[in-house]
């Protein structure tokens, strides 16, 4: 995994997640849906959001899944597969 791309997604998680303090805790290998209360169906939505604004990419609703949003290192690994 790239290390930039590691970090960028674990900001965009912190800051859309609303996270604070606790956001120094994530690691790739951090649980995300139903681990952080905060990760609910609206925060999906910002998260997505912030992920195409961060990384200039398009996600389309037909790509997304629970299992993208599983831990970081899902999320991670989505964003690199649509960086190319």
């Amino acid at each position: 995994m790239d290390t930039a791309v590691t970090r960028a997604v674990i900001q965009v998680l912190a800051d859309a997640l609303a996270l604070g303090d606790r956001a120094q805790a994530l690691t790739v290998q951090s649980p995300l849906l139903g681990a952080v209360p905060e990760f609910d169906s609206m925060a999906v939505l910002t998260v997505i959001t912030r992920l195409e604004e961060a990384f200039d990419i398009r996600i389309a609703d037909d790509e997304i899944s629970a299992d993208t949003f599983e831990t970081v290192a899902s999320v991670i690994a989505y964003v690199e597969s649509k960086r190319g």
